[in-house]
């Protein structure tokens, strides 16, 4: 009866880690390196697993947002793979640094020039962009992941808070809150610089008194030992006059 129950939980374990493990579990996401700011860039990368035991990855087609466009989007090169860039024309001009912009990146293709993405690997896709809204809290990135046997697989649902994962979410990158400036350094850090400036300022100032105070403390008492001194001269002086007289 033991071994029979021993043995069952074994099953259940096996089973539930099988689970975990399958690949139907993994999809397409994209995550900033760092922290992806409202108003500011972030270099994104688009995270691609290969999620077939007898094909390799050989294309992913990734769609910018048309309701919040980036004004720049720069791929970063990655080997073994070609990029291509789709622009089109937007119905609402863009304003950046003072100038208008007419047409953004709507489209970013990866194809492989070799093996592509084998089974059992992921590979990594980065992207440098820009100007993040600052009117939403995320941005949905449609992809299309093509496989060596033809295969397709739409990542285009959007997920919705509160609802079940769909079974093809698309990647959505979440943004964060603005910085406190164009650095991403705040006044208080400036303030507290300034202090420190000012402290190392003071104690420079305040051993240079004890530096003077020292000299002059070294110099009385050598002008006291002087005095002492020619002082203990006369006196002998007188003493053996005396004795010559006498």
């Amino acid at each position: 009866m033991k071994a029979s129950r021993i043995a069952a939980a074994g099953a259940v374990a096996g089973v539930a880690v099988l689970a975990v493990s399958s690949p139907c579990f993994a999809h397409v996401s994209v995550q900033p390196e760092g922290e992806a700011a409202k108003g500011g860039y972030a270099v994104v990368g688009f995270k691609v697993p290969n999620e077939r035991d007898n094909a390799s990855t050989t294309k992913l087609e990734v769609t910018f947002p048309s309701d919040h466009p980036l004004s720049s989007v720069q791929p970063q090169p990655v080997e073994g793979w070609d990029i291509k860039i789709t622009k089109s024309r937007l119905a609402t001009p863009l304003e950046v640094h003072g100038k208008k912009i007419d047409e953004a990146v709507s489209k970013v293709t990866w194809t492989a020039t070799g093996d592509g993405i084998e089974p059992g690997f992921f590979q990594k896709f980065p992207v440098s962009v820009g100007t993040l809204p600052e009117d939403t809290d995320q941005l949905v990135f449609k992809a299309l992941q093509t496989y060596s046997n033809k295969e397709v697989v739409r990542w285009i649902e959007v997920p919705q808070e509160g609802r079940e994962e769909p079974e093809n979410p698309a990647p959505v990158l979440a943004l964060t809150a603005p910085a406190e400036d164009g650095h991403g350094h705040g006044a208080a850090d400036d303030d507290k610089a300034s202090d420190d400036a000012e402290k190392a300022s003071a104690e420079t100032a305040a051993a240079s008194d004890d530096d003077s105070g020292g000299t002059d403390t070294t110099a009385r008492v050598l002008g006291v030992v002087g005095i002492a001194v020619g002082a203990a001269g006369v006196a002998y002086g007188v003493l053996a006059g005396r004795r010559r007289t006498a």
